[in-house]
């Protein structure tokens, strides 16, 4: 499902770099770049002969998941899916997610410790965990997006806001194994993280801390399996990590909102990495995509 990638030549003569895209993964059916992977899992491990599954999720991973459950079922599959949700949940996204679902076979349960509740119940239920963090099956859908954008003209960077890593070691790979087959340009690969949560980035980068919570709060994950893959991935590409506060999120949501798009904290997270970038001084000669992911 092809996402739109705009050019935003306002914004690229604001910040000063020579071309800028947007690529609208917050317009994917399935609410965000999530839809590109979940959907496959899911399939994947249908096909293994599953039914019941299970993910720890509070966003766009849950969305994606309840999303493509109900399609299937409306289809004539007999899924379920249980989403677990930690207590400190926004409750606005917890509203929207149980806004969204109308299959009694998904159900929607607040746990202390969702990743603990989550390994219980696939031990004791023999539910399959949607788990993108360890399982390298969620590689696979992100394919088609490096596939969407590695076309774009004289692309140098790409910059995509990043709490397990998977989508961005997904695209590194996939950027790395096309510019191997074609000899063409390798993009670097920016990944952006939040005051407080940065385990990726602080491989580039010192950690920044500020008072109260990130306005990007998707960003949650501190353990971050994929780290060694990914910070060797993004050194391949020439690129880097960036943390960003939430002074830098504000800016660049009202950039997005001065061009017609409302976004997120969340969603705004890669633009916030670009200006964060180009204020410690790196600069750009080609064409910059950054990744609005969804909500």
């Amino acid at each position: 499902m092809t996402t739109p990638q705009e050019e935003a030549p306002k914004i690229s003569e604001k910040l000063g770099i020579p071309k800028l895209f947007l690529k609208r993964e917050d317009l994917h059916p399935y609410g965000s770049h999530k839809g590109r992977s979940i959907p496959i899992m899911i399939d994947m491990k249908v096909a293994n002969g599953s039914k019941d599954f299970v993910i720890s999720s509070s966003g766009n991973a849950a969305l994606a998941a309840a999303r493509y459950i109900q399609k299937r079922n409306e289809e004539g599959s007999d899924l379920s899916l249980s989403i677990l949700v930690g207590g400190r949940i926004n409750k606005d996204k917890l509203l929207a997610l149980k806004n969204e679902i109308h299959d009694a076979r998904i159900t929607i349960d607040e746990a202390p410790r969702p990743l603990q509740a989550l390994a219980r119940i696939i031990k004791s239920d023999g539910k399959t965990g949607l788990r993108q963090s360890t399982d390298d099956e969620a590689l696979i859908g992100y394919k088609s997006l490096a596939d969407e954008i590695v076309v774009t003209p004289d692309l140098e960077a790409v910059f995509i806001a990043t709490s397990s890593g998977t989508t961005a070691q997904a695209l590194a790979n996939s950027f790395i194994e096309h510019s191997e087959r074609t000899g063409a340009r390798l993009p670097e690969i920016h990944i952006v993280q939040t005051t407080g949560i940065s385990p990726i980035a602080q491989a580039f980068t010192a950690e920044e801390s500020e008072p109260g919570t990130s306005l990007a709060d998707a960003i949650i994950d501190k353990v971050a399996h994929r780290r060694e893959a990914l910070v060797e991935a993004i050194k391949k590409t020439k690129g880097s990590g960036w943390i960003v506060k939430n002074d830098d999120i504000r800016e660049a949501q009202k950039l997005l909102r001065e061009n017609g798009i409302e976004a997120t904290g969340n969603g705004a997270l890669g633009l916030a990495g670009l200006i964060k970038a180009l204020h410690s001084g790196k600069t750009f000669g080609g064409s910059v995509v950054v990744i609005i992911t969804g909500k």
